[in-house]
């Protein structure tokens, strides 16, 4: 049976997993561990509490990972998870270092940013909006003004996604697109 929770320990490799198969199996393991470093590890590792997963009999087949405020995650994420990216090569390096640069535009407006994926046999069955319904209550019920996130300007249908669950197109940078909701 399917259902949202929080974040637990135990769920640790398995929300990895997600994040590397969300979009197909990653097969160059410096890649992964860019990903991982850069948009998965920092959120589950500092601020589970803000982390839920779709449950599929007991395993996360799917993840929405936040961090409520830009300015302590940057300092940590620059201190632990930058070097880490460092290590993958110098054009990774550079896409980590450009990867907050619009949650740092938009942090006063919106202060938290999110990270979602689900495996593709979870798709298109209404669970993406319930992660973010779920994890929107839980930023408010903390009295957080707003959250974000950043996807691929090439990635349509997240974008058309995004705007169905009421999120702002904020601005495009590159290749990413930021959306954003008011909390």
């Amino acid at each position: 049976m399917l259902s949202i929770r929080k974040y637990e320990k135990r769920d640790f490799d398995s929300v990895r997993y997600v994040c590397l198969n969300s979009d197909g199996h990653i097969e160059d393991q410096n890649l992964c561990n860019f990903i991982l470093h850069t948009f998965c590890d920092y959120y589950i590792e500092h601020e589970p509490e803000n982390c839920f997963v779709l449950d599929d009999d007991g395993k996360a087949v799917g993840y929405i990972i936040c961090s409520e405020d830009y300015d302590g995650y940057k300092k940590i994420f620059d201190e632990e998870y930058l070097p880490l990216a460092e290590k993958c090569g110098e054009e990774l390096y550079k896409w980590a270092l450009v990867s907050t640069v619009l949650q740092n535009k938009y942090k006063a407006t919106y202060p938290a940013h999110l990270h979602i994926d689900l495996l593709p046999d979870y798709h298109r069955q209404g669970w993406g909006g319930k992660l973010l319904n779920t994890l929107f209550d839980h930023l408010r019920s903390k009295g957080i003004s707003g959250v974000m996130l950043t996807a691929g300007t090439d990635n349509i249908n997240a974008g058309n996604f995004y705007k169905k669950q009421g999120l702002t197109h904020l601005e495009n940078l590159g290749t990413d697109v930021a959306f954003g909701i008011k909390l």
